[in-house]
Parts: C-alpha cells; structure tokens; sequence
C-alpha cells in the first residue's frame, strides 16, 4: 500500500508562554485528505496546537516555539515562511461562528479581494461555489445582500466555513466548530465536514467524544501539553493502548 502523503510533520515541538511550557515533545503527522481530530479535557494544549499549524500563536505575546514544523515539506516557523500565504492555505474555524457584520457576499468575498481578485463575475462564481460546498446556497440564494448576522447559529457557521473555502486551502482547522449549535447544525456541520474531506485536510478539535468517533480518520489524545496516544480513530475508541486514553474516553475523568 503507497504511503499517505503528509501535510503536517511535527517533531519533538515544545510550546512556550513566557516562562509556562504548554506543549511539551509534541511528535505527530497529519496526512493530507484526513480528518484528525484532538481531544482530551479542557486546557490541555489542544487549541494551542491547532493555532499553532498557521501560526496564529504569533499574534500572542511571549509565545515561543521549538522543534520541527514542516508543512509540505517546509519549515513552518523559517524565517522564509511568508505568514499571510501559509494563512490562505490553512484556513481557521472557530468555536462561534463569526461573520462579519457585513452581507453574505462580503463575507465570502473579502478573502479573495484581500488577494487581489477584483473580477466581479468571478467574485460571484466563488460566492456560489463555496455557498453550494457548504451546502447553503439554496437556504440564502436570495438574501446574498442581506446581512449575515441574520442567519441563524448553524447558518452562520456555514458559512464561516464558506469564507475559509473561498481563498482555496488546502488545509480546515475547526476549533470545536460545533460546541455553540444545536443537535441538528451539529449534524448538518459534521456531514459537512465529511464532505470536504474529500479535498481539504482537515484538523478539529473536539469535546465531543462521540464526534470524534464519527467523523475522524484518527484521533490524538492530548493531556498535559502533550500527545499520550495518536492512532487511527477505531483503534483509539475500541482498544486504545494508554491506560489514560482508555480512562478519559469512558469519562472517568476529563
């Protein structure tokens, strides 16, 4: 069987805070078309990882970072990585969905203005394209002029995934994209995130046990600042090999 490609490979990272290490010998690979998702309880450096892959704990003062970070191959944290390309290829979801207060189409449209694209009819083909890839375009065909605040909580969050589609990445970091929806957004959110995986990699953190369970390829369980157990998701729900692992997802603690 040919090897997965990697996207991400990560190798002995050690994440500090000032003086506070957060993520300490963190060694993990995420295969391109995967889902992976993290877990673990809260305040256990899982956010912080995922920030970490497009370098968002540089807006965060005292944050310092060693080890290895490829991403395809290079040097996430070298001194040539140019940080507003690597943003447009990994893309960012978070917890609450965040639209601008603006209409829908300027929500999906500032991206590709900020890159230079001034073509309003290509402006309009990828308001559709990303509209129909999250599965919205039906539901705001009509309002497209309307503000976004306007849509409901799943609604919103469609197409905040909608605005991350629409600069093309390759990569969708989720930050627990569903913690502030309902059953049924919940589900339409992680049918969703199925779907993409078919052309984005995708990393997601998750409280939700049985999310993780569902939708990812593998899971990797973080406690501490760093990862007990990465493996493919059954493995880890069905017959994990750290007692710990074995221990948080029967909810004996966390």
């Amino acid at each position: 069987m040919a090897e997965k490609e990697k996207t991400f490979e990560i190798r002995d990272m050690d994440l500090y805070y000032g003086n506070f290490q957060a993520l300490k010998k963190v060694n993990i690979d995420i295969y391109k078309n995967d889902i992976t998702a993290l877990i673990g309880p809260s305040g256990c450096g899982k956010s912080t990882f995922l920030r970490s892959l497009n370098r968002m704990n540089d807006l965060v003062e005292g944050c310092r970072i060693e080890g290895r970070l490829l991403f395809d191959g290079e040097d996430l944290y070298g001194k040539d990585c140019d940080v507003i390309a690597l943003r447009k290829k990994v893309g960012m979801v978070f917890q609450k969905p965040n639209p601008f207060p603006k209409t829908i189409h300027e929500n999906i449209t500032y991206g590709p203005k900020l890159h230079g694209q001034k073509d309003k009819k290509k402006l309009d083909e990828i308001v559709e394209r990303t509209l129909r890839e999250v599965g919205l375009w039906e539901e705001v065909k009509d309002r497209l002029h309307k503000s976004a605040l306007g849509l409901s909580g799943g609604q919103q969050q469609r197409l905040c995934i909608a605005r991350c589609l629409s600069v093309e990445p390759e990569v969708i970091l989720m930050d627990e994209p569903t913690s502030a929806l309902d059953p049924v957004a919940t589900t339409k959110i992680e049918a969703l995130v199925q779907d993409l995986a078919s052309k984005y990699t995708i990393v997601i953190v998750t409280h939700n046990m049985q999310q993780a369970a569902r939708i990812s390829n593998r899971t990797a369980f973080f406690l501490t600042g760093e990862i007990l157990e990465i493996d493919d998701t059954e493995k880890i729900f069905t017959n994990p090999s750290n007692p710990k692992t074995e221990e948080y997802i029967t909810g004996r603690f966390g």
